[in-house]
């Protein structure tokens, strides 16, 4: 967004920043986000240090939700009559940039917001979010700001007991956000301050400990698999891994890991079961097993559903922009892979239907996504040792692109080694990686003695 020239509401210094004032979903679906985490519109004068937002005026339009919204900021002072005179043009953009059978009655009926608060609790509660939970979420927003604040252990711990009632689940899933948060920023040290009262938030509540539960659960569901994996997994081992399951988060995961190995064959399998046994407990147990995964596996199938109907509205989103670099920057924070093979089916229907100006635009778009998706430099190279025959051949490549054989190589070889044994890959791999190990060290250390 090009900035614009302001003055700062405090001192009136002349300064340039990005300032908003159109929020369309329908042509920004970043728009809602901008508005609800703060950044749209926020400055600092290089004069007199002032920090916050902006006043201006501003429309927001979400056309699913059928809102239009505007606020115009007191401090502004401007007569009804001339607010409605610098919002107009907003509000006709966001009309001109809506397909006309999209266009509906409330587009005549714009909603004055007396405070910008009472627009972000509008915007929210249209999202289900009522005023109550948003004060929720702004008391747990204070305790996270305590606890970063509070360097003793034992003071954080004693605030943690005090404001147990704040942290549940909710608590814990906005903590996770925020270490993410911070980690995509670069803010190394705000993820680790985070990371570490999560620790103690873990230890330290009731609800912690049962999410620390909840996780050992799940991480025997997965181990239990892989070991079963090792040995050849079948669908008969599969049924006795759930009829032991000790449980539903246990359950849950499995279900998520093993969902093709759940068909027909698999339900004829419990029904055989069901109707072989004479243990009332046990078919009892059968029969609510049968309709757990029943209900289990449709939910999935409705969410894979709702996932590859968006996608699908997104690549022609993006295949209609005025160029496929355009459609990306809107829509690009929506790719998954439900999006690729949603490209991979928009690209046999234009073929198909011999569309030439689609199908060039879709194979660009492909290819976009096939670059980005490439592996790192580095894993690459690994992938080509690994094709070699023997250490000489692997001593040659090594010499040969000997640049690439330094400190970040051999780290990157370690953790794929680690990551490998864990996983319980092929012990032909593995022994194959700790070889291209053992060569790469050897390699590098004549680098660095001829330095």
């Amino acid at each position: 967004m090009p900035k614009t020239q302001i003055s700062c509401p405090r001192c009136r210094t002349p300064m340039t920043a990005e300032i908003q004032q159109l929020f369309d979903v329908n042509t920004d679906p970043q728009a809602k986000q901008k508005l609800l985490n703060g950044s749209a519109n926020m400055i600092q004068c290089p004069s007199c240090g002032f920090q916050g937002l902006y006043p201006t005026p501003i429309v927001y339009h979400d056309p699913e939700k059928e809102l239009l919204l505007t606020y115009f900021p007191q401090e502004l002072a401007v007569p009804v009559n001339q607010q409605e005179r610098m919002v107009g043009p907003l509000i006709n953009k966001a009309v001109n940039d809506l397909a006309m059978e999209k266009r509906k009655a409330y587009l005549f009926q714009a909603k004055s917001m007396f405070t910008y608060q009472t627009l972000i609790e509008t915007i929210l509660e249209a999202d289900g979010i009522s005023k109550q939970m948003l004060e929720d979420q702004q008391k747990r927003m204070f305790l996270i700001q305590r606890l970063i604040s509070t360097v003793n252990v034992d003071s954080r711990k004693e605030i943690i007991h005090q404001e147990e009632s704040l942290i549940d689940e909710t608590f814990f899933a906005l903590v996770n956000r925020l270490v993410e948060a911070s980690l995509m920023e670069g803010d190394k040290q705000s993820a680790q301050q985070l990371a570490i009262f999560q620790k103690e938030l873990l230890e330290e509540t009731e609800v912690g400990r049962k999410i620390q539960e909840q996780m050992k659960d799940s991480q025997k569901a997965v181990d239990d698999l892989q070991n079963l994996a090792k040995q050849g997994l079948t669908r008969e081992k599969l049924l006795t891994l759930f009829i032991d399951s000790p449980s539903e988060v246990y359950s849950s995961t499995l279900v998520g890991m093993t969902r093709t190995g759940i068909d027909y064959e698999f339900f004829t399998l419990i029904t055989q079961k069901i109707d072989s046994t004479s243990d009332q407990d046990q078919k009892s147990k059968l029969i609510a097993l049968r309709e757990y995964l029943t209900n289990a596996i449709k939910q999935i199938d409705e969410q894979i559903q709702i996932e590859m109907a968006n996608a699908r509205e997104m690549v022609e989103k993006i295949v209609s922009a005025p160029t496929i670099e355009m459609g990306l920057q809107q829509y690009g924070n929506q790719v998954n892979e439900f999006f690729v093979e949603a490209v991979q089916n928009a690209l046999s229907d234009a073929r198909k239907n011999s569309d030439l100006n689609k199908l060039a635009k879709l194979n660009q778009l492909n290819t976009m996504i096939e670059e980005a998706n490439k592996p790192p430099e580095s894993i690459q190279f690994i992938e080509e040792l690994l094709k070699t025959e023997d250490e000489s051949t692997i001593k040659e490549i090594l010499n040969k692109n000997i640049e690439k054989v330094g400190d970040e190589f051999l780290q990157m070889l370690a953790g794929v080694i680690s990551q490998s044994e864990e996983q319980g890959n092929q012990p032909q791999l593995v022994e194959k990686l700790k070889q291209i190990q053992k060569v790469a060290l050897r390699v590098s250390m004549a680098k660095n003695l001829q330095a």
